[in-house]
C-alpha cells in the first residue's frame, strides 16, 4: 500500500476504535441501570445483588445502626361499655330474667349472676356514668361506674373486663364490685388575688353578659378586633347582674384605663334568673384594654395556673 494511504486510513483507525469502545461503555452503563431498577421492582436482596454484581463502580452506604419500628394498636375505652352494664344489672332481677334490663345484663356478662332485690327494697338508680378507666393489663380492664339514686345516695361499682385483640369488643368477666367514691383532690390557691371594684372593667362585664346571656344588645360591640363569640341562643336567662369580679393582674384594678393593648385575666361570678329560678354561674375571661375601654378578648375555660400567661 502506498505510504500517502497508509498513514491517513491508521490516523482514520483510532477514532473509530475510540467510539467503539465509547458505544461499548455507552450499553455497559445502560445494562447497569436496567439491572438495578428490575432489582428495586423485585426487592431488596434482588437490589444488593445487581449493585455487587454491576460493571460499573457502585459503594452503597450501610446503616450503622438499626431502627426497630413498633406498631401498637389504640386501647379503646371501655367505659361506656360498663356503664351500660351496671345500668342494666343494677335495674335487673333474678326472678323476672326474661326482661329487657336482664337480657341486655346477660348479653353483656353471660357468666355474671343477676341480683334478687325484694321486693321494693331499693329505688332504680336514676342515672349511671363511668367515672374512670384503668387498663391494668394489656386486654384487662377496670372500670368505675357511678350510680346516683333519686334520694341523693351515690354509690359506685368496679366492673372487670377484657377486650379482644383488637380493643373493638368487651366482655364483662365478673360481678361488679362496691367501692369507695374517688378521693376529694386538694384544690390548689386560686391566682384570682385582686379583688375588682365597680369601674370600667366591672361595667364592661354587666354590658357584656346582658347581651350574651339574655339577648340584650349585640355582643359584638363588647369585642376585641378578631375575636368571634356568638351569644348564647336561645338567651336562657332574662337578667344576668355581675356579682363579683376578681383578677390576676393589678392592672384590672387600676383606678384609671391602663394603656392600649393591657390584658388581664378576670374570674367573674354573674347572678342570672329566669321563670325557672336563679342561677349561680361563674365564667373566666381575658379583657384588653383599647381606645379608652375594655373589651372581651376571650371566653376561658380552666384556671389560669401561672400569674396570668396563656
Amino acid at each position: 500500500m502506498p505510504p500517502g494511504k497508509q498513514a491517513p486510513e491508521s490516523g482514520a483507525a483510532a477514532p473509530m476504535a475510540a467510539g467503539a469502545r465509547l458505544e461499548a461503555m455507552r450499553r455497559r452503563v445502560r445494562l447497569s441501570r436496567l439491572a438495578v431498577w428490575t432489582a428495586v421492582a423485585a426487592g431488596p436482596i434482588a437490589l444488593g445483588l445487581a449493585i455487587t454484581s454491576s460493571p460499573t463502580a457502585v459503594e452503597a452506604a450501610t446503616p450503622t445502626t438499626s431502627t426497630t419500628v413498633r406498631t401498637t394498636r389504640a386501647a379503646a375505652d371501655p367505659g361506656g361499655y360498663a356503664q351500660v352494664f351496671v345500668g342494666a344489672w343494677l335495674r335487673s332481677s333474678a326472678g323476672d330474667e326474661t326482661s329487657a334490663q336482664a337480657r341486655l345484663a346477660q348479653s353483656l356478662a353471660p357468666d355474671v349472676g343477676l341480683p334478687a332485690p325484694v321486693s321494693a327494697a331499693q329505688a332504680k338508680p336514676e342515672s349511671v356514668i363511668a367515672v374512670r378507666s384503668a387498663q391494668r393489663a394489656d386486654d384487662a380492664w377496670s372500670v368505675t361506674v357511678a350510680a346516683q339514686y333519686a334520694d341523693g345516695r351515690l354509690r359506685y361499682y368496679a366492673v372487670p373486663l377484657v377486650s379482644d385483640s383488637t380493643g373493638g369488643s368487651f366482655t364483662v368477666t365478673g360481678a361488679p364490685g362496691v367501692v369507695a367514691g374517688p378521693g376529694r383532690a386538694t384544690v390548689p390557691a386560686s391566682p384570682y388575688r385582686v379583688s375588682v371594684s365597680d369601674g370600667d372593667l366591672t361595667s364592661a362585664l354587666t354590658e357584656f353578659f346582658a347581651a350574651y346571656l339574655t339577648g340584650a344588645g349585640e355582643v359584638d360591640r363588647y369585642l376585641a378586633p378578631g375575636v368571634n363569640l356568638p351569644a348564647v341562643s336561645p338567651a336562657p336567662y332574662t337578667e344576668a347582674t355581675v356579682q363579683q369580679v376578681s383578677a390576676v393582674e393589678q392592672a384590672a384594678a387600676a383606678e384609671h384605663m391602663p394603656a392600649d393593648g393591657t390584658q388581664v385575666h378576670v374570674l367573674t361570678q354573674v347572678d342570672t334568673q329566669n321563670t325557672d329560678g336563679r342561677w349561680p354561674l361563674a365564667y373566666e375571661l381575658t379583657l384588653r384594654a383599647r381606645s379608652g375601654r375594655w373589651e372581651v378578648a376571650a371566653l376561658e375555660s380552666g384556671t389560669v395556673q401561672d400569674g396570668g400567661s396563656r
